[in-house]
């Protein structure tokens, strides 16, 4: 994943969302990791993998559960 700090990521928005797009980017403050920023594609599949695992949670039955 990369990683840049929250200055670079303020003085260089447009890097910064290039480089969100083609995976992860870390946003660190004084050297501590607070963020992450990704694009909306990943976050669309994150979240679509939450609901379907939250709707099996749901459901009482478990991944790889037998009938």
């Amino acid at each position: 994943m990369q990683s840049m700090s929250a200055r670079d990521a303020k003085n260089a928005f447009g890097r910064l969302i290039d480089l969100a797009r083609a995976g992860p980017v870390c946003i660190e403050k004084y050297g501590r990791s607070v963020v992450v920023v990704l694009s909306v594609e990943e976050y669309e599949n994150l979240t679509a993998k939450a609901k379907k695992k939250g709707a099996v949670s749901a459901s009482g039955r478990q991944d790889g559960a037998d009938d």
